[in-house]
């Protein structure tokens, strides 16, 4: 799935489009994660004027008539010349006179929608600060991670928490940390949490310098591959080697998601809890036996 650097890429890659004007538009498939709009012909005739990026959705606006763009698992945009062969999968054409702009969705699971009240509300309004941002600090991380009894390799992923920390990205983070992914969230020290917010910072800020990861069919606009995938230290280096100390890397699943770590640099804390179980046996210990005598 394209995480938030593949979508800033992509973003940045749209950038010949700003001030065309779409000449036309054409729906060879609506069925994606929403149905396309049966409305896109109200685009025709405007400019497109600006282009931001809200988490992983892309934000289009045609002169005041905001679209939401969203990737899903396998979506992409490409930029080609007008008689450009059609693909399988290219569900969208946005036809702006001598270049093509195709959405291409192999699984649907993207989404061409509308931003009006409705969508802002359920999609956007609900979202965490942006990784990059001065919103995302140490102390709003501490503050949202301080109730959560969860791995935190699933907190950081939750969009609610902060924005587009996906699972890529996650992995590195953790292990440049030296961060088990399955610690849970409210044990780290404001020390590990001051280190977290800064590493993901400077790992995401690295990434869309290297144009995102390519790990399987990603590409931008334009058609470039990404380079961050060659500077990865962890994730899909299970069973290889530590960078730092040559123990084997170890795979566990979290949140339905490969967590890939080492062992030895990324030690699992251990935290002294007593559990309802303990609880329970402590309380039947100092009962007396039925039949005793007072």
């Amino acid at each position: 799935m394209p995480e938030l650097p593949e979508v800033e890429t992509t973003k940045a890659s749209l950038a010949p489009l700003l001030g065309l004007r779409l000449v036309n538009v054409t729906v060879h498939q609506a069925s994606l994660r929403w149905a396309v709009p049966d409305d896109l012909s109200k685009l025709i005739g405007l400019t497109l004027t600006e282009l931001q990026r809200r988490s992983k959705y892309i934000i289009a606006d045609f002169e005041g008539q905001q679209m939401l763009w969203h990737l899903g698992m396998s979506g992409s945009f490409r930029l080609c010349a007008p008689h450009t062969e059609l693909r399988k999968h290219d569900h969208v054409v946005f036809d702006f006179g001598e270049i093509h702009l195709r959405y291409h969705d192999p699984r649907r699971f993207g989404c061409l929608l509308w931003l009006d009240e409705m969508h802002q509300q359920k999609l956007l309004d609900p979202l965490g600060p942006e990784p990059l941002s001065d919103e995302f600090n140490a102390e709003h991380l501490w503050t949202k991670l301080k109730s959560k009894q969860v791995a935190i390799k699933v907190a950081l992923m939750d969009n609610h928490v902060v924005v587009g920390v996906g699972n890529i990205y996650a992995t590195e983070c953790l292990f440049n940390t030296g961060i088990h992914p399955a610690q849970l969230a409210n044990s780290l020290s404001q020390a590990q949490v001051t280190a977290l917010v800064a590493e993901i910072k400077k790992v995401l800020a690295h990434a869309i310098q290297l144009g995102g990861s390519t790990l399987r069919d990603y590409s931008n606009a334009s058609g470039e591959n990404g380079y961050f995938q060659q500077t990865l230290l962890a994730y899909g280096r299970v069973g290889e080697m530590c960078v730092n100390c040559e123990t084997p890397i170890e795979n566990i699943k979290l949140g339905q998601r490969a967590s890939a770590f080492c062992p030895q640099c990324q030690p699992l804390k251990k935290i002294q809890a007593t559990t309802k179980s303990t609880k329970k046996k402590t309380q039947v210990s100092t009962k007396k036996p039925q039949g005793a005598t007072k």
